[in-house]
């Protein structure tokens, strides 16, 4: 279970079996767990996160998209 960053409290990772999947990125925090698409950026599950949350997950992703398709790519194509 690759961990690409902990930011705010916020853990961003994927699993290491999902590489059949399209690029996504799982978010937990405590007992909350999210997962986005990332391309486009959408929002795939959500438990117990809310919305002025996810808004600010969003943003993180927003602003590090390029390292988590570096770390998809680079797990996942090797």
């Amino acid at each position: 279970m690759p961990t690409v960053l902990n930011i705010k409290g916020y853990r961003f990772f994927f699993f290491s079996d999902e590489g059949n999947e399209p690029m996504h990125i799982h978010i937990e925090k405590g007992e909350k767990y999210a997962k986005y698409w990332i391309q486009p950026i959408s929002l795939a599950h959500n438990k117990n996160f809310r919305a002025h949350e996810l808004t600010e997950i969003k943003k993180i992703i927003i602003e590090n998209i390029d390292k988590f398709e570096v770390k998809w790519n680079e797990y996942f194509n090797n």
